[in-house]
């Protein structure tokens, strides 16, 4: 039986990185650059105006006060997409606008607010006080230098650096290639939403919650039909899964029970299974293996299992494909309000919420059935075997998110 730290020393060593393509900005939110992106320009483009106001020489209002404002003359404007195109001359200022390129001659701008014109002589203003030079102003290249590196390799394209690239004129950046993943749930009690249900029987809901944990890893999810437990069956499902996606994740039949085919249905069509068993609670019976170059995950059936393994197993190898440099779930550390109890032999990731004043409490019932716990969560605390986390206790919560 492998630890946890085993199983994802051993799935990240067999993981193969996806090539690359070129993706719009406007669809790269979420992906992975497959590269470093350099800018191809100064940001800001040229020195301009943080303000509304007006463009001055600040030794011009080295004497001003309230008492004793400085008179300068209006030379003309530079509106914000336009340009100034004389010299500002001592005892001048040019009207600018935020963004406005900073006229030749003038260091420094004085806002608008602290300006008035003189009565009766509009283009004439008076500035009631000094000014130091380059106040207000946003100089050339002082954000993003030509050239510098806007992301790394590995990183992942956020709102925040997509609009710097966009800042920069940038149209399309290169990505790694998102993972398709097959999630095959098996088990003849399983129903579609859409279907009536007898007794015994019940609705998959699987597919649906790891396919929302896919998506976050940056994956595409594909959901193919829901397979019987059969062996012919299960070696039909595995064939088409492998021949169309990157990575095949089975939920059910995974352990040695009658009707368990998945195992014996992957290696009879050629897979090599490289490891079969977790430490972990819940989720077990976990399988690993590869085909022709492909992962395969085989996950226990219980949902609550299914989601803890896919997250701290599955998550990061599809991550890894796309040459991610961060493939850990975030983590935040909080103390515990109430303590966290494991009684058996295994590590146990326990499902906790965490309140509005930080603190962290377990969901209640830990069984691997209870869904309704695991809604209600917001991560996991990896509690060690035969150990009591006591109240108060600092804890790193695996999020979800």
């Amino acid at each position: 039986m492998c630890s946890l730290e085993q199983a994802l020393e051993k799935i990240l060593a067999a993981v193969v990185p996806l090539p690359a393509e070129a993706v719009s900005l406007s669809d790269a939110f979420g992906r992975i650059a497959a590269t470093p992106v350099l800018s191809p320009v100064d940001l800001p483009p040229g020195d301009n105006s943080s303000v509304d106001g007006y463009a001055v020489l600040a030794a011009d209002l080295a004497s001003a006060t309230a008492a004793s404002p400085v008179t300068l003359s209006l030379a003309g404007y530079s509106p914000a997409g336009g340009k100034f195109l004389g010299t500002l001359q001592p005892g001048e200022c040019v009207r600018v606008f935020t963004g406005s390129l900073l006229p030749r001659g003038a260091d420094s701008i004085v806002m608008q607010e602290d300006v008035k014109p003189q009565p009766g002589q509009p283009r004439n203003l008076l500035f009631y006080e000094s000014v130091k030079p380059r106040e207000n102003t946003r100089f050339l290249g002082e954000d993003v230098r030509r050239n510098d590196h806007l992301i790394e390799a590995g990183e992942k394209f956020t709102a925040g650096r997509l609009g710097l690239l966009a800042a920069a004129g940038m149209g399309q950046v290169f990505c790694s290639r998102q993972p398709l993943v097959a999630l095959v749930a098996t088990g003849n009690e399983l129903r579609e939403a859409s279907q009536p249900v007898e007794p015994g029987a019940i609705y998959e809901s699987n597919r649906l919650a790891l396919s929302v944990l896919a998506r976050q890893a940056g994956a595409i999810a594909k959901t193919p039909p829901l397979v019987t437990d059969d062996l012919a069956a299960t070696k039909f499902a595995l064939e088409q899964a492998f021949a169309n996606c990157d990575a095949v994740v089975t939920t059910g039949g995974v352990s040695v029970g009658e009707m368990d085919w998945v195992r014996t249905a992957f290696t009879e069509i050629g897979g090599q299974l490289d490891f079969w068993e977790v430490a972990l609670k819940p989720g077990k019976p976990f399988a690993f293996g590869r085909r022709e170059g492909k992962l395969f995950f085989g996950l226990p059936g219980n949902p609550v299992s299914a989601l803890v393994t896919f997250f701290l197993m599955v998550r990061p190898a599809l991550l890894h494909m796309q040459r991610a440099r961060d493939i850990l779930p975030p983590r935040q550390t909080a103390p515990l309000i109430e303590p966290l109890e494991n009684r058996g032999g295994r590590r146990h990731f326990m499902r906790v919420t965490l309140d509005l004043a930080g603190n962290v409490r377990s969901v209640g019932g830990q069984a691997s059935h209870i869904l309704s716990a695991t809604a209600r969560s917001h991560g996991l605390v990896d509690v060690p075997p035969n150990t009591t986390l006591s109240a108060g206790t600092v804890v790193e919560v695996l999020r979800w998110d």
